[in-house]
């Protein structure tokens, strides 16, 4: 039995992580896996709350390891135009990280990519993605961040990691800029093409106003986020920074279609 969505109180990674994806019945899901890629929140250098702790991506890998035999890999496509994403591995330790335990580190901007389409959508009624997005279980793994223009950045914001700077650097400075001009639809369409198969939110401490600096929530927030449905772990997370996920359209829209919104269950 899975659970779409659960809220756990942070004690830290290497305690609070696993007895909350044992809640949620991750463990069975796991062990059916033949590949698991790990997608990290990791926008640019900066330290944590901005990026992900390597600590709580280092109790997951040790986490899916004691449950199950799949490939791991760690994958991240960086939006900063003059950061390459090896940089960004590095400058924050998942290297050594993925070196220690055997991972390969993937640059989603560079890897081959397919090209979808869906009618249905109006921002990116043709898409170009990774193949191994859809080869591959995906693990979205943000940190609770406020955002300039999704108003939060969560498990679905995060799959903007996936899309090619070769393919949607056009019209902006970002290398993802092509999202931007709409980001509600542009990542409730991407969702559409690929969404997680598991979210879990870094809700341990948070940004409070802005995704690339600015206040840390005052107190921290102190809990973990994880669930199987994507709309629901978000809405929980708008929730955490103080929004009703009504408010914010990308869910709204993928409310019902992606998942459900919904209250979280408390751990």
């Amino acid at each position: 039995m899975t659970d779409r969505c659960r809220l756990y109180k942070f004690n830290s990674f290497e305690t609070s992580l696993p007895e909350l994806l044992n809640r949620i019945g991750a463990a069975d899901v796991l062990e059916q896996q033949q590949r698991i890629l790990l997608k990290p929140n990791l926008v640019n250098t900066s330290p944590p709350p901005i990026t992900l702790p390597l600590a709580a991506m280092e109790t997951l890998i040790r986490y899916i390891r004691n449950c199950s035999d799949a490939e791991l890999l760690i994958a991240e496509g960086s939006g900063e135009p003059d950061i390459d994403t090896a940089d960004v591995f590095h400058a924050l330790g998942y290297d050594r990280l993925a070196q220690t335990y055997c991972i390969e580190l993937l640059d989603l901007n560079e890897v081959e990519n397919i090209c979808l389409s869906n009618p249905l959508c109006q921002v990116f009624p043709q898409i170009y993605l990774p193949k191994i997005a859809f080869e591959s279980f995906i693990i979205s793994f943000p940190v609770l961040k406020a955002h300039s223009l999704a108003d939060v950045t969560l498990a679905m914001k995060n799959m903007m990691g996936f899309p090619s700077h070769h393919h949607y650097q056009q019209g902006g400075y970002w290398r993802k800029a092509a999202f931007h001009a709409h980001m509600h639809k542009s990542i409730f369409e991407l969702n559409l093409y690929r969404k997680p198969d598991l979210s879990i939110i870094d809700a341990s401490v948070g940004m409070a106003e802005y995704h690339l600096g600015g206040p840390t929530c005052d107190p921290p927030v102190g809990k973990l986020v994880a669930g199987f449905d994507p709309v629901a772990v978000d809405a929980c997370g708008a929730k955490l920074l103080g929004f009703d996920w009504r408010q914010i359209e990308y869910i709204r829209l993928a409310d019902e279609v992606l998942g459900k919104a919904g209250p979280a269950q408390k751990s």
